[in-house]
C-alpha cells in the first residue's frame, strides 16, 4: 500500500482520491494510449512527407528523428537510449546505418576505448535543421488551424509526463 500511495503523490494524485466513474476511466485510458501510439506513427509519416519533399531519400523517418534529438550534442548510444527512449536494437542498428550513410560520426572515448560518442556531421546537422524548420511551421500554424493553444499543450504536457512516471514505476515496482 504504501508503494502505491508514493506512486499516486509522484503522479500527483491525493491517496484518497478514487475514481468516479471507472468505466469512463478506462475507456479514456486506453483511448489516450491508441492516441499517443498513432500520434508517434503520424508525426513519423509527417517527417517521411519532408524527407521527400527535400529529394532525401536514402534516410527514413525514424533516423531523421534520432538526428533531430541527437542535436548539437556528442552522446553515447546508452544516452540516447535513455534520453530518446529508442529500444537498444533499434538504436544499434540506425547509429550503425547513419555513420555508413555519413550523417554520424562515432568517436571512440579517450578515457573508455570500449565506449562511443556519436555526433552530427554537416549533412546530419542539414538533416536536424529541416526537421527542426519543419517543426517551426508546424507551431506557426498549431493554434489558428489545430486549435491547439499553449494552455491546452501545457496540461497535456503535464498528463503525459504524470503518464510517464506512472509507467517508469510500473516497471520498477512491477506493479
Amino acid at each position: 500500500m504504501a508503494v502505491n500511495g508514493a506512486i499516486r503523490e509522484v503522479i500527483g494524485e491525493s491517496v484518497n482520491a478514487v475514481s468516479q466513474d471507472p468505466e469512463a476511466l478506462e475507456t479514456g485510458y486506453l483511448q489516450l494510449l491508441h492516441l499517443v501510439e498513432r500520434l508517434h506513427r503520424q508525426l513519423l509519416d509527417v517527417i517521411k512527407d519532408e524527407l521527400e519533399r527535400l529529394g532525401q531519400t536514402d534516410i527514413n523517418s525514424v533516423q531523421a528523428l534520432l538526428l533531430y534529438n541527437i542535436g548539437d550534442a556528442e552522446l553515447t548510444p546508452g544516452e540516447l537510449r535513455s534520453r530518446g527512449h529508442y529500444l537498444g536494437s533499434n538504436v544499434s542498428y540506425n547509429l550503425k546505418q547513419l555513420v555508413e550513410k555519413g550523417y554520424i560520426r562515432d568517436e571512440r572515448s579517450n578515457t573508455d576505448r570500449r565506449s562511443k560518442r556519436v555526433s552530427l556531421t554537416e549533412i546530419g546537422l542539414e538533416v536536424r535543421d529541416a526537421i527542426t524548420g519543419l517543426f517551426q511551421r508546424q507551431l506557426s500554424s498549431v493554434e489558428h488551424v489545430g486549435g491547439v493553444n499553449n494552455q491546452l499543450i501545457e496540461d497535456t504536457n503535464k498528463t503525459l509526463q504524470r503518464l510517464e512516471r506512472f509507467w517508469a514505476d510500473q516497471v520498477r515496482y512491477r506493479l
